[in-house]
């Protein structure tokens, strides 16, 4: 008998630990809680610990924030239902502006280490990001692995560099269609000229658009992620209406005179879409768009490999969340970065949600609380959440599992979600 309840013991013990970080401590119980806020390698920071801390931590990445200087701390959207689940939250406000995740992803390191010193070690650690906080998540858990337990991501650039990618190829499409040689602007102001004074009256704008503007956004609707049949991604028009022109990006014609992020952008890959019948056939579209090329080492593995394209080899739990509309950072990139996974045998440590709306990181509480905790449970428990098959043939119903109430705009709007 007292063989037999060693064993149940022991099989109790092995199930409790069982998880991708067995020799990380337990918290320990009733521990004061902490709010502490500071400065670290020239990045301010906040740390916020709830009283009842289980053990979990959650490290936030923001957007990007514009100008010079450093940037500002930003709380993590669901703050307060990290907290109320008994975990703890870290957010850095990093050391400088602009896209320069390649410095991002070492101040969150650099706090998670703080974290480990003065606090104690985690039983896990999420790291969560928004938008070019996505890129800095996927970097993270490809070029660290073992620091982070999983990641969860909104509206992010998962697919890394390909969001410069992708600006890159939708201003030298606009640059052809338009007849107006864009990319030669020698800086941003006559950039910015050149765009309001000749683009706009040779494409017109989103809603009101010209022939040649209704070519330009059959090619941006397969940019974006619309379908191998041509099925448009729902209120993907409604959601370009805001970002227009602002996706229109400038590149010194001296490419290594760049920043990182823009020293590493390449249209050479990239195999433009039209649909027929619009006056201009695929194959010319292709051959005669202006093609650019990254900077010598701009995405090179060794050199720059938070700028190289990601390897989809995944070690932990990644769970995203999209929105069908998003014109800043296109479904496409969630897109692409699954055929990575895929291709690296790790589809299965991925999982996608989709939003049907317009616009950029719009998701609810309760759409957000849900996935954390379905990632959380994941992690813990290894119970893998539902998704949404983002390379289904047919994109035009994606999202309506996850959307609690379709926007009025939608085609499908007061339809039974599935």
């Amino acid at each position: 008998m007292r063989t037999v309840v060693a064993l149940v013991v022991l099989s109790a013990a092995l199930i409790v630990s069982r998880g991708p970080w067995p020799g990380a401590p337990r918290a320990e119980a009733q521990r004061p809680a902490v709010s502490r806020s500071g400065s670290l390698g020239g990045a301010s920071y906040l740390i916020e610990m709830p009283a009842n801390w289980g053990g979990g931590l959650v490290v936030f990445a923001h957007g990007v924030q514009r100008g010079p200087g450093p940037g500002a701390v930003t709380v993590p959207p669901i703050a307060t239902h990290i907290i109320g689940e008994g975990h703890a939250w870290i957010a850095s406000g990093f050391r400088a502006r602009e896209y320069q995740p390649h410095l991002f992803i070492e101040d969150l390191i650099a706090l998670r280490e703080l974290f480990d010193k003065e606090i104690g070690q985690p039983r896990w650690t999420i790291i969560y990001g928004q938008a070019m906080g996505g890129h800095i998540v996927v970097a993270s858990l490809e070029l660290h692995p073992g620091v982070y337990q999983g990641g969860l991501t909104e509206c992010g650039a998962v697919d890394g560099i390909g969001i410069a990618d992708h600006l890159l190829a939708y201003t030298a499409a606009a640059e052809l269609i338009a007849g107006v040689p864009l990319l030669d602007a020698p800086d941003r102001d006559s950039f910015a000229r050149i765009l309001n004074a000749r683009i706009v009256p040779a494409l017109g704008t989103p809603g009101a658009y010209t022939t040649r503007g209704r070519q330009f956004d059959s090619v941006v609707k397969y940019l974006m992620g619309a379908d191998q049949a041509g099925n448009d991604l729902p209120l993907r028009l409604q959601g370009l209406q805001r970002d227009f022109l602002w996706k229109m990006t400038h590149r010194d014609p001296d490419v290594e005179k760049e920043t990182p992020f823009r020293r590493a952008a390449s249209t050479v890959h990239i195999r433009y879409r039209i649909d027929p019948g619009l006056g201009l056939a695929e194959d010319e579209l292709n051959a005669r768009v202006r093609r650019l090329r990254p900077a010598k080492d701009g995405r090179s593995p060794s050199a720059n490999p938070v700028y190289a394209e990601p390897s989809g080899r995944l070690t932990v739990p990644l769970l995203t969340l999209h929105e069908t509309g998003d014109a800043r950072v296109p479904l496409s990139l969630e897109q692409s970065y699954r055929r990575r996974t895929l291709t690296a045998g790790t589809g299965h440590l991925l999982v996608q949600r989709v939003l049907r709306a317009p616009g950029h990181c719009g998701f609810d509480g309760e759409m957000r609380e849900r996935a954390f905790d379905d990632l959380v449970a994941w992690i813990e428990r290894g119970v893998r959440p539902e998704g949404d098959d983002v390379l289904a043939p047919d994109l035009s119903r994606i999202g309506l599992k996850w959307t609690p109430a379709l926007h009025p705009e939608d085609p499908l709007f007061g339809r039974t979600t599935r």
